[in-house]
């Protein structure tokens, strides 16, 4: 197999290019289910890293440092109370109107940060544990939200981030309307059959050797919810990259572009790639742009990733 080079720092070199939130330094501790307990005296709050904080009061003013963080907020109706954001957040539209703080591979912008005066700073496992660390000792209080391992752990983050802002009833009704989407694919998928083998295409910026999520990524979980088969299963990373030749030797039925949402790469670029023209899904029209964010950030949008997966390979079951 000409399968390549495990890789350990794709998480930094990838987040520019797609924003993929599971991509990030490893936190000191194991990441835990974050819960928010009421009290006499406010919110006893455990999060990712397992630390305990205490809220007297659900965060009125809110500062999120990553782009599924604004998105959760927005998505349980607490987007009114979100007033700053890092420089990646760009959904919904709204959320660009809100006060820019830096953040990904730049510096957050402290000083604006600070002023805004926020009850609460919500960070995510694309955020460096020290920088958690060095908000903290700038007397904000950060709230570290670890990355869902599946659609059950992305409903309990829903419903972590709506008590820490008061928004428990909306975070309810967000969970039931998206539980039952992701129960409409699942039936529609469930007599499947044939499950295409399917290339997710990250970054080509090699096209010899592009990158592809493996076992254990978000994209792979909702691949084979979708009724597809991920060719990135044949990994051992969970981000790699993989020679052309092997490509051509797996022989996929569907390529996903997902480097089109950064990368501008088309299905025609794809079938200008030398030795490309060998693969079953170019040589029948079945290269499709996709859109990275709906399945790269840990946030609702996942669902709606999900349904245009499931509709891109099988969509037969849904005229």
């Amino acid at each position: 197999m000409h399968i390549i080079k495990d890789h350990r720092w794709l998480t930094a070199l990838l987040l520019l290019g797609f924003v993929l939130s599971a991509c990030a330094p490893a936190a000191p501790a194991p990441p835990q289910i974050p819960s928010a307990t009421p009290t006499p005296t406010g919110i006893i709050i455990v999060d990712g890293l397992g630390r305990e904080n205490t809220l007297d009061a659900p965060a009125l003013r809110v500062a999120s440092l990553a782009p599924s963080n604004t998105e959760i907020l927005f998505a349980i109706g607490a987007g009114a109370q979100v007033v700053a954001r890092d420089s990646f957040s760009d959904f919904p539209e709204q959320a660009k109107a809100i006060a820019d703080i830096g953040g990904g591979f730049g510096e957050i912008d402290t000083e604006t940060l600070i002023s805004l005066k926020p009850d609460l700073v919500l960070a995510a496992e694309i955020n460096p544990v020290e920088k958690v660390q060095m908000l903290e000792e700038l007397g904000l209080k950060v709230f570290y939200l670890s990355n869902p391992k599946d659609l059950d752990g992305l409903y309990e983050n829903l419903r972590s981030v709506a008590r820490l802002v008061g928004r428990e009833a909306e975070a309810e009704a967000l969970v039931e309307s998206l539980e039952l989407r992701v129960s409409a694919v699942e039936g529609k998928i469930a007599g499947v059959q044939e499950r295409p083998l399917v290339f997710y295409e990250l970054d080509s910026t090699d096209s010899s050797a592009p990158w592809t999520p493996g076992p254990g990524t978000f994209i792979d979980l909702l691949l084979s919810k979708a009724g597809g088969n991920n060719l990135g299963n044949i990994l051992n990373s969970e981000w790699a990259q993989i020679s052309v030749e092997e490509l051509i030797t797996q022989n996929p039925e569907v390529i996903l572009l997902g480097d089109y949402t950064w990368g501008g790469v088309t299905p025609e670029d794809v079938a200008a790639r030398p030795g490309w023209q060998a693969i079953a899904a170019v040589q029948k029209g079945q290269v499709y742009p996709f859109d990275d964010n709906l399945v790269s950030r840990p946030g609702p949008r996942l669902v709606d990733g999900l349904e245009a997966l499931a509709k891109l390979l099988h969509p037969e079951l849904f005229e």
